[in-house]
């Protein structure tokens, strides 16, 4: 997952991530108000959140992916292991992704 400051933002990150095929889907959710210390202050800012569907073959060239394309100086980069999946949907992500 990660987030961005504008919706035309967060579809780039998600179209490129698709188009390499480092990622089989990204959903984008409406904005969230992000709450943050940033340079000793406290700040409030809308985002966008993305949520990119990987294996973990592909992970770091993804982080790589989204490091070079985020322009935050510091960019929200999280990975949840998924425990459990329908058999379906995991095959399909492995057949959509494509490890470097």
């Amino acid at each position: 997952m990660t987030t961005t400051d504008s919706a035309e933002k967060a579809r780039r990150l998600a179209d490129g991530a698709v188009e390499a095929r480092l990622a089989a889907c990204a959903q984008i959710s409406a904005p969230v108000t992000s709450v943050y210390r940033w340079q000793n202050r406290i700040e409030t800012a809308e985002e966008w959140q993305v949520l990119l569907k990987t294996t973990p073959a592909c992970y770091d060239a993804l982080e790589a992916h989204l490091t070079a394309a985020h322009d935050y100086d510091t960019p929200e980069i999280i990975a949840t292991p998924v425990v459990r999946a329908g058999a379906a949907y995991a095959a399909w992500v492995r057949a959509e992704t494509v490890a470097p």
